[in-house]
């Protein structure tokens, strides 16, 4: 069974920073990726960074520069630093596991507000 639970999420002034962890109860690189949404009131769930097996990372345009994903290997989790927040990046943040036959997982989601 695979379970994800993020976590460091909270509410910041525009400009700020916040660092997400998601804890992963496998081995990530079990995973074909492994990767951040995000979903905002009225709006659909949109992917905002992913990080390939091998390492290879893609951003959403719109957090381009400002986001970062990385794997902790050694405790199995993945994060998300978010620096430069903005009033538009408040949503709500899953993680996501995806497998090598395609099978996707998802944490529970963690707030993240940021106020101008």
């Amino acid at each position: 069974q695979v379970q994800l639970v993020e976590s460091g999420g909270g509410s910041v002034q525009a400009g700020g920073s916040l660092r997400l962890s998601c804890a992963v109860s496998k081995n990530v690189f079990m995973f074909a990726a492994m990767a951040w949404y995000r979903q905002a009131p009225g709006k659909q769930r949109e992917l905002v960074a992913a990080i390939a097996v091998d390492g290879r990372t893609n951003y959403a345009e719109s957090v381009m520069d400002r986001f970062t994903i990385s794997r902790d290997v050694a405790n199995l989790a993945v994060l998300l630093q978010m620096n430069s927040l903005k009033p538009e990046d408040t949503a709500v943040y899953y993680c996501n596991a995806r497998s090598h036959v395609g099978s996707d997982y998802w944490g529970q989601g963690t707030q993240v507000t940021v106020s101008s």
